[in-house]
């Protein structure tokens, strides 16, 4: 079967063949996503052709409807401690699912509390006595027709959260529960009829749909931080407050510095993420591809690249958002700016699909190998290919390594360089500390642990520059004059504005001067005043539609005010014009008085 599930914008599409229905718009969370987002495309990648053509169709009809259910209420990045059992049964050829301790239940799986009438089970398979490690399995949970839970399934919704008000997260608790060996997911690894065990080319290929979705959650980055910047922007040009000079009519708050520092490098980020998105995607599917031809070798860059890129734009948006609701001020705390609900709905994705910390961590485990390769004598490729070029691979055994320093500031090329610098040093600092412990220590896993903030900074120093070094790229396949003028303009003050936030990291390795600093931050500033009359521009550029945006403080057509008011008019709390409080309880206390 050849089909796609693609997510382009704020719409999901489906594509079997380019057959079948355009799916429903996003505006919000919903009870589909999972089963869309995740769901079929697991189905698709790691199904058999035999287990599509039984599962997938019915799936894209919905009359399957399915969730993902990895998390369990005690683990969830840890995925080796996942507790859920698949037990194979050869005489029945059915494989026994429990969830054996009150941790092991699934927990948080969206569209699983109310909707979803299969799942996904990500359980510890055990055939012949020894377990293989997590498996995925097809696992029916409702019965057609009725909804009702199957015997020997317990399931429901976990309750109110932070946001996701429209989202039924949901537990699963299995008891016994059979399942046919066919319902494996096999398309790797297999369970033969006897219980024998055929085990797939790599076990990374078993986390396949996360890494889809982390390569998606990348590009949601740019999307949420690019309305957010798109309703603060508009809404900095249509408020005017104060007095730049005295005798004169209230500027728009855009006119001033500080609100200008406080958006537009965060306008730049969105820019500079919607490139780093584009790319993500391309490259998983170009390594997806290349796996369903045999060729398993760019797969463990695929997983560092992901998870490290998700942590750092997740972290980078979701405070950015904050940070562009509080420069609208007080309106900025009314849901009807829009800006709570993208926060609210943006901010999981620091957790889910991989907490980021531990995502970064993911990330250093494929640094320090990188870097240990190249110590050994050998090269590296992709993004780490920049370790080949290290200080201390170019000395002899007696001399001090040195760091050079970065020329011209007001080049992309030499920011690049600059970046590449800062996270070659800050590889080596984590490489070598980490060398250190383990020298101390008796076990790696202590030295690991003893030398994690080092290694946090050094993957977040490697993503900074594989977005820096996206962004300046870009610039070269860009022809029209002006557009390349302000994209420039972007581009570098994404770059000089993160080497201001990290100045220490350029000064220590004498990678650039005090005075470069120095310069650094007053070229900050003039970028500032050359982005401010292309602002509105760029963020129209992302091209959101209102009813996309929710919000009336970031409108097309800047008619913020009255439609405010409208807005407010419309709340449950003026549908009369005195409330039933007074009557039961204000009244009576005034009546006193």
């Amino acid at each position: 079967m050849a089909a796609s599930v693609q997510t382009t914008g704020d719409h999901w599409h489906l594509r079997p063949d380019g057959t079948g229905p355009r799916f429903v718009q996003r505006g919000h969370p919903g009870p589909l996503d999972l089963h869309v987002g995740m769901f079929l495309p697991t189905l698709l990648h790691q199904a058999t052709e035999e287990q599509q053509e039984r599962f997938f169709m019915p799936a894209w009809n919905f009359k399957i409807i399915g969730t993902y259910a990895q998390t369990e209420m005690g683990h969830g990045t840890h995925l080796r401690g996942l507790e859920t059992t698949a037990t194979y049964d050869p005489a029945t050829q059915e494989f026994i699912l429990n969830s054996p301790t009150v941790t092991s239940i699934k927990w948080w799986p969206g569209g699983l509390g109310k909707t979803s009438n299969h799942a996904i089970v990500l359980a510890q398979l055990i055939t012949q006595g020894k377990c293989y490690g997590l498996h995925a399995f097809i696992v029916p949970i409702r019965e057609q027709g009725t909804h009702k839970p199957l015997p020997g399934i317990t399931v429901g919704d976990i309750g109110p959260k932070f946001g996701y008000d429209e989202m039924d997260n949901g537990y699963l608790k299995m008891d016994n529960y059979r399942i046919p060996r066919e319902n494996m997911l096999m398309k790797y690894a297999q369970v033969k009829p006897d219980g024998s065990y055929v085990k797939p080319l790599s076990n990374k290929l078993t986390y396949g749909t996360m890494v889809f979705i982390r390569s998606f959650l990348v590009g949601e980055a740019a999307r949420c931080l690019s309305k957010a910047c798109t309703i603060a922007i508009r809404y900095s040009a249509v408020r005017h407050q104060s007095e730049l000079r005295p005798d004169e009519p209230e500027p728009q708050i855009l006119d001033y510095q500080t609100q200008q520092y406080k958006l537009f490098p965060f306008l730049a980020t969105a820019y500079a993420f919607q490139f780093v998105g584009a790319y993500t995607k391309e490259t998983y599917h170009r390594i997806n591809e290349n796996i369903r031809q045999g060729d398993l070798s760019g797969l463990p860059e695929l997983h560092a690249l992901t998870a490290g890129l998700k942590a750092f734009t997740s972290w980078t948006a979701n405070a950015a958002i904050e940070a562009c609701r509080m420069a609208c001020g007080g309106h900025g705390y009314s849901h009807c700016s829009g800006l709570p609900n993208i926060y609210v709905n943006f901010t999981p994705t620091c957790t889910f699909e991989g907490e980021n910390t531990v995502m970064m961590l993911q990330t250093a485990r494929f640094l320090m190998k990188s870097y240990n390769q190249v110590h050994s004598g050998k090269l590296v490729y992709g993004t780490v290919s920049y370790l080949n070029d290290l200080p201390s691979q170019r000395i002899q055994p007696q001399q001090v390594a040195a760091w050079p320093t970065v020329a011209d500031i007001n080049s992309p090329d030499s920011l690049i360089e600059a970046y590449k610098l800062r996270a070659s040093r800050l590889v080596e600092i984590a490489a070598k500390n980490l060398q250190t412990e383990m020298s101390h220590r008796k076990s790696k896993e202590t030295a690991w642990n003893l030398t994690s903030i080092d290694l946090v900074r050094a993957s977040e120093a490697h993503c900074h520059y594989v977005v820096v070094k996206l962004f300046a790229e870009k610039l070269h396949q860009i022809q029209e004059r002006s557009i390349h003028a302000v994209l420039r303009n972007l581009c570098l003050l994404y770059a000089l504005y993160g080497i201001s936030q990290n100045s220490g990291d350029f000064l220590q390795g004498s990678i650039l001067t005090e005075a470069q600093v120095t310069h650094v931050n007053e070229r900050v500033k003039e970028l500032l005043m050359a982005i401010r009359p292309e602002a509105v521009a760029l963020v129209d550029a992302f091209d959101f539609q209102d009813v996309t945006l929710g919000s009336v403080l970031g409108r097309y057509d800047g008619n913020v005010y009255e439609n405010m008011f409208e807005w407010a008019k419309k709340s449950p709390l003026n549908k009369t014009e005195v409330h039933e409080s007074y009557h039961k309880h204000l009244k009576s206390l005034q009546s006193k008085l």
